[in-house]
């Protein structure tokens, strides 16, 4: 079991500068980088302002404000677990700014703020240090007292930052602020060296002795061996911006070959798959929070569209083109079912076409051609789109390619657990004509109040129902699991095995199942769909 296993992550930052042995964090600028950070086994952060900006491609100067530094550090807290601390530059003003600074990072679960002893707004300390002016000393005082009364959270640390070396003051001015710093409540003393040996940083700790952690950040004196820092009683090494640098260069070098290559196949190698960007961002996560809060059902489903007709009672619309090709608002009628199908997850689609089948070529569906539908009927190209599917049984949403409808039908058809379910519109009294569609139904109960909760299904279909028993009309629309369509599979055969059937349509499957005592489920609905069956209906489909 970890040792910090329950531990906020402030303790656990605390923890680490006042270790009795050498510790190492490391820099990230960003949700990703942190996590790697932290799957690198490292137990702590530094959000460099370095590397903050230059993601931003900005220079370290304050030009990106304190708040999109929070926004930056929201991600990488949300990302880790392990503790941050950031590179708060001079505290973003005064005390009364660093005050605000500390409650907004406790907010943001932030474990640490190192300032530094300079000016607002703040210089890079490798770029002209010696020109840089450093903070009046007890104006530093004030704004580190203040962060201490600032913070709620008793183990949260602020690290005083020493400029003196980079401003070119010296050893003795170093000490003397950092023994200021030390007795107004700083938590640890960052010493910082410009040069590429540490020296000044090993005479600096000689002197300090032990009065409180000395963190060091050894850019410049990169050659130095760690055991230098061990041996002289360093607390904490930061790695300071080399997560950013080490990108930087990758990217260069990727942008350049895809420039100069025209073609990916030269670094598809070198660079990690898709499925690991996928893995960072925990997309897997997500899928079980799916699984949790979605509607079911959508996912695993496929649907059947019937379209091998041509659609004669759409006249010239359709010398070259069957009915679903027909374009409604410029699209044809198929894209707008396939868009209702894909919004609510369903994009396993597979398209009976017949007439002028090579007009129907719409890009990521699956085609069974019928070049009977002449002769044939829907039970025909039904059978056959049974047949064609391959894979693992899933629930199959069956309709028509000239009806449009809300992505409210399917859905709700996928949230249904009964193997067979149909919608039927109660709102039939204002309808023209449902011939085509097999018309009429006669349901257990009729749409009410009464039949919300309750579970309807199907008495009988037709046209031919007294008008005083009829409760909506059918339309179009037939959802079967796995196990019912292995077994209107079956019934379909059956029934065109007789030549009197040829023609037959899903109301006869329908009418099929209710005499065999099937149980077929109804949903209501008013509206929600439109079919098109004649010019006016073309006009009508423009303001679905």
């Amino acid at each position: 079991m970890s040792s910090t296993q329950g531990m906020t992550a402030s303790r656990q930052f605390k923890k680490l500068l006042l270790s009795e042995q050498l510790e190492f964090i490391c820099e990230a600028h960003n949700g990703l980088s942190a996590k790697i950070v932290q799957e690198a086994g490292f137990r702590g952060i530094w959000a460099s302002g370095l590397s903050i900006s230059a993601q931003f491609g900005v220079r370290d100067n304050n030009e990106a404000s304190w708040t999109q530094v929070l926004e930056v550090l929201e991600f990488m807290s949300d990302a880790t677990t392990i503790p941050i601390l950031l590179d708060g530059d001079t505290g973003y003003g005064n005390f009364n700014n660093m005050q605000r600074l500390v409650r907004k990072l406790e907010q943001r679960k932030i474990s640490a703020v190192c300032i530094e002893d300079k000016l607002f707004p703040k210089t890079n300390s490798f770029i002209k240090g010696g020109a840089q002016p450093m903070a009046d000393m007890q104006e530093f005082c004030g704004k580190i007292k203040a962060g201490k009364d600032a913070q709620t959270d008793p183990d949260f640390c602020i690290i005083a930052r020493v400029e003196s070396f980079i401003c070119g003051w010296g050893l003795a001015e170093a000490l003397r602020r950092a023994e200021a710093y030390h007795q107004a409540g700083a938590d640890g003393i960052l010493i910082h060296s410009a040069l590429s040996v540490p020296d000044e940083i090993l005479v600096f700790k000689q002197e300090w002795g032990n009065r409180c952690p000395v963190v060091i950040v050894p850019t410049k004196y990169y050659a130095t061996p760690t055991d230098v820092f061990r041996q002289h009683g360093i607390s904490m090494v930061i790695w300071a911006n080399h997560m950013l640098r080490s990108s930087v260069s990758a990217m260069q070098k990727t942008a350049r070959t895809l420039k100069e290559d025209e073609q990916l196949l030269s670094i598809e190698d070198k660079v990690v798959p898709v499925s690991e960007i996928f893995r960072l961002q925990n997309a897997e996560e997500l899928q079980d929070a799916e699984d949790l809060y979605l509607p079911k059902g959508a996912e695993g489903t496929a649907a059947i569209v019937l379209a091998a007709s041509r659609g004669k009672e759409l006249g010239e619309l359709t010398e070259q083109q069957p009915k679903t090709m027909v374009k409604i608002q410029g699209t044809p009628i198929l894209s707008h079912i396939v868009d209702a199908y894909n919004a609510v997850g369903i994009k396993d689609i597979v398209v009976v076409r017949g007439y002028k089948k090579e007009a129907v070529n719409l890009p990521n569906l699956t085609y069974v051609d019928n070049d009977d539908f002449a002769d044939t009927g829907e039970l025909d190209s039904l059978l056959k789109a049974l047949r064609s599917r391959k894979g693992p049984a899933q629930n199959t949403i069956i309709s028509y390619g000239d009806v449009l409808f809300n992505k409210y039908i399917p859905q709700s058809l996928c949230q249904e657990t009964d193997d067979c379910v149909i919608f039927v519109d109660s709102n039939w009294q204002e309808q023209s004509s449902y011939a085509r569609l097999g018309g009429f139904t006669e349901c257990t109960i009729p749409n009410s109040r009464k039949a919300f909760n309750a579970k309807i299904y199907l008495k009988q279909l037709g046209n031919n129902i007294p008008k005083e028993s009829i409760h909506g009309v059918w339309m179009g629309f037939l959802k079967v699991s796995p196990i019912a369509a292995s077994h209107i599979t079956g019934v379909i055969a059956e029934l065109l095995a007789n030549p009197a059937n040829r023609k037959a349509g899903i109301p006869q499957l329908l009418q099929e199942l209710l005499k065999r005592q099937y149980p077929v489920r109804v949903l209501y609905t008013a509206g929600h769909w439109l079919d098109i069956n004649s010019l006016d209906d073309v006009v009508q489909a423009g303001n679905f």
